[in-house]
């Protein structure tokens, strides 16, 4: 790595072929794909030393060359961003993670995530990823709640495993228009890019299982407070499912839900809300359990609903 980003230099291998160049950039040198995309544009990566377009199929044994511009310190520096403390231990921390900033660094955000709120914390964070110091699954910037960050790589490697087997559960609260068609469901549908906007995700055929179980908490006024848990955890899985049934999280911009009715309620992002999380202690197994009340926000919202729900 230069001090200016990451040089390159390979040939394409046999499992490499037909595959995007942006895509294979980015997994080579461990970069984002926008970071890929943004050096192959400007020619300072090239393909058989000419410029070419991000979509460009790799043929086996093509060769990439230059250097990809990082744009992200490779080590993030802790930041004074006041953060809430709702479990920590020796080997594990739950945090309290509040809407409107970003879990980790990535493209076009390189400071004022929650990692750097974590590294400003007292005591250790697993390195397992420089960039993700403790980080064990996300949230997206807009939703509230409980995020379980690991202190040591071996507590990372558990917790992952955890995830991978099913055995962390997650509750989430998200307040959506209309009425469900059951008191309690699940929706089973798989989830990919969305062909037409794909910055978005969408229910589509040949996407990633996903499955998401919901319970109606209360009802009325045109809205439901539900209780949702994830049996899988795709990017943005509970927006694109509640989207899918026709009832899609009252403040979301992207999928649907920043209704007229949202907007009475002053709701300025998604009502979404991780209000309780599960998990094996690293240490011995035992089943920890940590809740997270509702941001102010979301009390407010439900109080105009006419719903009194849960704190």
């Amino acid at each position: 790595m230069t001090s200016s980003g990451v040089d390159v230099g390979f040939a394409a291998g046999a499992d490499e072929a037909g595959r995007r160049v942006d895509v294979v950039l980015a997994r080579r040198a461990a970069v984002p794909r926008r970071a890929a995309q943004d050096a192959l544009v400007s020619g300072a990566v090239t393909v058989g030393g000419r410029r070419v377009r991000t979509s460009h199929r790799m043929l086996e044994g093509e060769t990439v060359a230059g250097v990809v511009a990082h744009g992200i310190p490779e080590t993030p520096e802790a930041e004074d961003i006041p953060i809430s403390v709702r479990y920590s231990d020796d080997r594990v921390l739950v945090v309290s993670k509040p809407a409107g900033i970003v879990t980790h660094p990535a493209g076009g955000h390189n400071t004022g995530t929650l990692v750097h709120a974590l590294l400003n914390l007292e005591g250790e964070l697993s390195r397992r990823t420089s960039q993700r110091p403790g980080i064990v699954h996300r949230l997206d910037k807009d939703t509230s709640g409980v995020l379980l960050v690991a202190r040591d790589d071996g507590a990372h490697d558990s917790l992952q495993a955890a995830m991978a087997h099913r055995r962390i559960r997650r509750t989430y609260l998200a307040l959506v228009k209309g009425d469900l068609p059951a008191l309690s469901g699940t929706v089973d549908a798989p989830i990919g890019r969305n062909p037409r906007r794909r910055t978005l995700m969408a229910v589509v055929s040949g996407g990633r299982n996903a499955v998401t179980h919901y319970r109606v908490v209360q009802a009325g006024g045109g809205a439901s407070l539900l209780e949702i848990t994830l049996e899988t955890g795709r990017t943005h899985q509970i927006r694109v499912h509640l989207a899918y049934l026709g009832n899609p999280v009252l403040g979301d911009r992207a999928y649907g839900g920043y209704t007229d009715e949202a907007r009475r309620l002053g709701l300025e992002r998604p009502w979404l809300h991780a209000a309780e999380i599960a998990f094996p202690h690293p240490d011995d197994g035992r089943i920890m359990e940590v809740t997270d009340p509702l941001p102010d926000d979301l009390v407010a919202a439900l109080g105009c609903a006419g719903l009194s729900g849960v704190r």
